[in-house]
């Protein structure tokens, strides 16, 4: 749903983004700036793990070199209700 959203406006993505310390869900780069997004289900309640490997494998190092803002968004979806139950973000 989120890769339609953004593709339909025209974004320049990339999905699956291979980084030496694992994959980032999608990139996302628009007006000068980058956001990066990890993409979790859990059971009921959001658990902030989405955003947490964004930060603890160092997803945001690819993208230093462009010196661009880099926005980490970590989104949570219910495994049982199918919505989003989490979302946090964090500017670098």
């Amino acid at each position: 749903m989120f890769y339609s959203y953004f593709a339909a406006l025209g974004f320049d993505i990339i999905l699956e983004d291979t980084t030496n310390q694992g994959r980032i869900d999608m990139a996302v780069k628009f007006n000068e700036q980058v956001y990066l997004f990890e993409f979790k289900v859990v059971e009921l309640v959001p658990e902030g793990k989405a955003l947490q490997q964004l930060q603890d494998r160092g997803y945001a190092d690819k993208y230093h070199g462009l010196v661009q803002p880099i926005h980490l968004i970590g989104v949570e979806f219910s495994k049982k209700s199918r919505s989003v139950v989490g979302f946090e973000w964090l500017s670098i």
